[in-house]
């Protein structure tokens, strides 16, 4: 479903983000890409949905080549959660939810979060997928940093999408809530077959709940294997 192609990135300042990488992912895979910081992990991510610009080599996802002009499709069906959760913190719950459907309606009533009843129980139902439902309606500065998380991820997760590309989604948690949410994003990978990368930096989670583990180290792919076998790849990543 996600094959890319020779990427590479190179920025401004003359940092070479990727250099040439490439890799195929298959539907309702959980793969997880691992790397020290400044290896080039969120790069790739921001690229497949757009938020970076392509550089030389393709992205190809759902048949598709991503370019401009198949690139609003792309990020209809693709999911993304972040490191700082990136929510409106003087909104309530299920307002943050809702704004992952901001593409996908009137762009007018979205501005005035006028959405429709069905939409608001799409909403509600993401929130129950994540064990949020009671807080619906609270806003999301009166919730712990693993439940406002949870929130990213319902918002993720209310436009149905085939793809969900997480970026250090534990990173700013502890290692109970980075726990819980890692077992929530693999029951979603399962239950819904929504395919993950995910980026992290914790061997352990990497281990536990993927089924292929990537190493990227200095913008280059160092191993690609399945996660069982992760142990005897890691010293690639800090050789």
């Amino acid at each position: 479903m996600l094959e890319i192609n020779n990427l590479q990135k190179k920025f401004k300042n003359g940092t070479h983000a990727l250099k040439g990488v490439s890799f195929k992912v298959k539907r309702g895979e959980f793969i997880s890409i691992l790397g020290p910081s400044g290896s080039g992990k969120t790069t790739l991510l921001r690229s497949i949905n757009g938020l970076e610009n392509i550089e030389k080599g393709e992205i190809i996802f759902n048949n598709s080549k991503i370019n401009s002009d198949t690139l609003a499709n792309v990020q209809s069906m693709t999911g993304m959660i972040f490191q700082e959760f990136n929510l409106v913190n003087n909104l309530s719950s299920i307002n943050n939810v809702l704004t992952g459907l901001l593409n996908s309606s009137s762009k007018f009533l979205s501005m005035l979060y006028l959405f429709t009843r069905e939409q608001k129980l799409n909403a509600l139902q993401a929130l129950d997928t994540v064990g949020l439902l009671e807080k619906s309606y609270n806003r999301v500065d009166e919730l712990s940093g693993g439940q406002r998380q949870r929130v990213g991820i319902a918002r993720a997760i209310i436009k149905k999408p085939i793809l969900l590309l997480a970026d250090e989604p534990v990173a700013s948690l502890d290692p109970k809530a980075a726990l819980a949410t890692m077992q929530l994003l693999k029951k979603i990978n399962k239950e819904f077959n929504i395919t993950i990368l995910c980026n992290l930096h914790q061997i352990e989670l990497a281990t536990k709940f993927s089924d292929r583990v990537i190493g990227l180290s200095n913008g280059s792919i160092v191993f690609d294997d399945e996660a069982k076998f992760l142990d005897k790849n890691i010293n690639k990543l800090y050789s």
